[in-house]
């Protein structure tokens, strides 16, 4: 199986070619907004932390920051930052910097008088920047540097069933092609966390993985809170979940059936290849972000009930095995696999198909939520505090 990709400096193969516009604190995010609105080619993202955060959430927010603008699928970045935030350029430069070797401009608002004056100087170096990037021309390259996502969302009873079959099947044949593929968010695990610890290479990366449910819960404890309490979401149950246990046996089925490689802190580039597990919130928000921030080129989402979001650096691709939520949301609904369920398909044979829909989109076809501009807002950094 062979896409066309973008070969970046650091030997990273892109399927996409942004030009990132990158505010390092929520006080650029507007500026990074309209200068990307004015430069064709050009994609940017809010961010609201980088100042008045404690150190470790500092780190946390740099990390992701960082990872966006390390992933293949950006050709080179303008940081943009105010002047006296906590994450300065100058610092944030120097984490981009030691990730990856692609091209990085530095600007700060302060410094150049306002914002008028810096969107314009901003704007013509976005241009020249794009037009480099669109004199790249794409090459023909193997399946085993695909790096995939696999989220789900909004999910229902079709998701355990179908769904998230469907996706374990692609998993497992892009391991088996020698790609990479993540999945993640520990409190939807729970209750099948020890399915999970036994598919694990060694016996510690399956003792992390059983402490990572057993921190999460204590923690919540620790404040007088119950995980159960927010799991399985409204929508979940009304879409035929009944239980925390119920949703995390379907949900751990998107990560198909080969040994897990290697187990990931959240937005941390994974050092093997083949299947990952990484440890998020159940927030699909912020899951997203942490897997593009790791790396991931494309990201595979399932939902039951239907969910629209994208993101600004990686395509989103949105499958669903509810025939009734594929109609209804046609617009944010990519593909529909609802025939495995209706009997007219095996889960092979739809997975295979998505397997094709992911090398069209790796060879540039536009998802819907890339077609509807989706992610400039949907960027989410872990807190230290996050649990859920």
């Amino acid at each position: 199986m062979k896409f066309h990709g973008y070969r970046r400096p650091d030997g990273l193969a892109g399927i996409r070619n942004h030009v990132l516009i990158l505010p390092t604190v929520g006080c650029a995010s507007e500026t990074c907004r309209i200068i990307a609105g004015l430069a064709g080619g050009t994609v940017s993202l809010a961010n609201q932390n980088g100042c008045g955060e404690v150190e470790g959430n500092r780190r946390l927010t740099q990390t992701v920051l960082a990872g966006l603008a390390a992933n293949p699928n950006v050709y080179g970045t303008i940081l943009v930052g105010l002047g006296c935030e906590l994450n300065p350029v100058d610092s944030m430069a120097a984490i981009i910097q030691s990730k990856t070797n692609k091209p990085l401009i530095k600007i700060v608002i302060q410094d150049e008088g306002g914002t008028v004056n810096t969107i314009c100087k901003a704007v013509k170096l976005a241009e020249h920047l794009a037009a480099d990037a669109a004199s790249c021309q794409p090459e023909e390259m193997d399946a085993s540097e695909l790096f995939l996502g696999i989220e789900c969302g909004g999910s229902d009873a079709t998701s355990g069933l179908a769904a998230n079959p469907v996706m374990g099947y692609v998993s497992d044949c892009l391991v088996d092609l020698g790609a990479t593929t993540v999945f993640s968010e520990t409190p939807e695990i729970i209750g099948a966390e020890h399915i999970l610890a036994r598919r694990c290479k060694t016996a510690a990366m399956g003792d992390r993985i059983l402490q990572m449910c057993r921190d999460l819960e204590e923690g919540l404890k620790k404040i007088n809170e119950d995980l159960r309490s927010g799991q399985p979401s409204p929508g979940n149950r009304e879409g035929g979940i009944t239980t925390l246990e119920e949703k995390s046996l379907g949900c751990i089925h998107k990560g198909g059936t080969r040994p897990i490689a290697e187990v990931v802190e959240c937005a941390q580039r994974p050092a093997q290849k083949g299947l990952i597990y990484m440890d998020t919130p159940g927030y699909d928000l912020l899951s997203v972000t942490a897997k593009v921030a790791a790396g991931c080129q494309l990201i595979a989402f399932t939902t039951g009930r239907g969910n629209p979001i994208g993101n600004p650096v990686a395509p989103v691709l949105k499958v669903t095995a509810n025939r009734d939520t594929y109609c209804r949301m046609n617009d944010n609904m990519d593909m529909d696999l609802s025939p495995v369920l209706a009997g007219e398909m095996t889960i092979e044979q739809m997975g295979r198909r998505v397997l094709d829909e992911i090398v069209r989109i790796a060879d540039g076809k536009k998802t819907k939520a890339e077609i509807h501009g989706f992610g400039f807002s949907e960027v989410v950094v872990r807190r230290m505090c996050d649990y859920v």
